[in-house]
């Protein structure tokens, strides 16, 4: 790690089936409000476990508010997207308010790990930040 920067870490944990309970009460109006239209079109596609890959992009979105230090900010599901490379990896590509947050504190250089297993998502998110303004403790 160069100087001057820490390494920050989020985790989530998600009951699959609470998301499916949601999509399954709200449909749509859960989903789009989640969800951009990429991710529900992975999600949603295949056929399968997309409750478990909904989940998994929730815990991801959850551990990116972690590592952004949100607290009672408002900031919209959809600006934290989960992006699906061609060779099956996933990143995170933050839009509008969340890449705003991200750049006020020195973000950046996020990486992703997702998994689902059983009843259970979980996804880990790390970055770099560096030691501008204030510096959290952790």
């Amino acid at each position: 790690m160069t100087a001057g920067l820490r390494v920050l870490v989020g985790i989530d944990l998600v009951k699959i089936s609470d998301i499916a309970a949601s999509v399954e009460r709200f449909g749509s109006r859960f989903l789009d409000r989640i969800f951009t239209g990429d991710e529900q079109r992975y999600c949603l596609a295949a056929p399968g476990p997309s409750a478990s890959r909904l989940a998994a992009r929730f815990a991801a979105k959850e551990a990116t508010r972690k590592i952004l230090r949100l607290g009672d900010e408002v900031i919209p599901w959809r600006s934290i997207e989960v992006v699906r490379a061609s060779n099956g990896s996933c990143d995170l590509v933050l839009h509008g308010e969340a890449s705003a947050v991200a750049r006020d504190a020195e973000c950046r250089g996020f990486s992703l790990s997702m998994t689902h297993e059983s009843d259970y998502a979980s996804a880990v998110v790390v970055c770099e930040r560096g030691r501008g303004k204030e510096d959290c403790a952790l």
